[in-house]
């Protein structure tokens, strides 16, 4: 089924790579007009049928500034895709006041940035979807050395239900998706991380990931992108305020 997205204005960030990569990519195939942003311009490289920009969205003047700029050449949004983030490894007596403050802004506050500046325009157009990138590691799951993150994304399912009840009467649907450990760039480089910190040889790290996950295997950013997409469509119009798992059973 292909044209699923059509008519539809989607903003993803984070979309350089990994998981954004993805969901941008799949936005555009299923007829999305597609709005791409990342903190790097050049990982943006390639989306040609993407307006494609840099964005921080650590910073609320950056993002309010964009977002009015939007909104002026191309309307209200019909979906945001919030997929910026960060995984902080280490217990609590491994996690700094930066650390925790970072964990936050970037995997939380971003978010709050996003939806406040994109949602007004949203509501004037009469609705639309928004996606917050969660995870099973967090008040689903918990997972040894992901206590900053872990309470990022719990916060990242709160906000997401917050948000829902908030405007449910007005059109706006938001839901979160909860990956389990998935390939990506990010990946590679927790696994480098963990092989550096702990001596434990590369391939020994990469099956010691594989081994929390049920299924025996590691995710793909396109599958976490098919459930992005489900959630952006019409199809999913009953559905919000939910944490989606898309983890290979890890959360079992």
């Amino acid at each position: 089924m292909s044209n699923r997205l059509e008519g539809k204005l989607a903003m993803v960030t984070a979309a350089g790579q990994g998981i954004g990569r993805a969901i941008a990519e799949a936005f555009i195939a299923q007829g999305a007009k597609v709005i791409a942003t990342d903190v790097a311009i050049n990982k943006l490289d390639g989306l040609k049928a993407a307006k494609t920009a840099k964005l921080d969205v650590l910073s609320g003047d950056a993002v309010g500034a964009f977002a009015a700029s939007i909104d002026k050449e191309f309307g209200a949004l019909n979906v945001l895709a919030n997929v910026a983030g960060y995984v902080h490894q280490g217990t609590v007596l491994e996690c700094s006041e930066k650390d925790w403050d970072f964990s936050f802004d970037l995997n939380v506050k971003s978010m709050h940035r996003t939806i406040k500046a994109f949602l007004p325009a949203m509501l004037k157009n009469g609705g639309g979807s928004i996606i917050n990138m969660s995870s099973g590691v967090s008040s689903i799951k918990g997972l040894p050395t992901r206590y900053a993150y872990g309470a990022t994304k719990a916060a990242v399912i709160g906000l997401t239900k917050a948000v829902a009840a908030d405007f449910i009467t007005e059109g706006i649907r938001c839901n979160a998706i909860c990956p389990g450990t998935i390939v990506s760039p990010s990946f590679e480089e927790r696994v480098q991380a963990v092989a550096k910190q702990t001596g434990t040889p590369l391939g020994q790290v990469r099956k010691n990931f594989i081994a929390r996950q049920p299924m025996a295997r590691l995710g793909t950013a396109e599958e976490v992108a098919a459930l992005a997409v489900f959630l952006a469509s019409d199809e999913s119009s009953y559905i919000t305020g939910q944490p989606h798992l898309v983890d290979g059973g890890m959360a079992l």
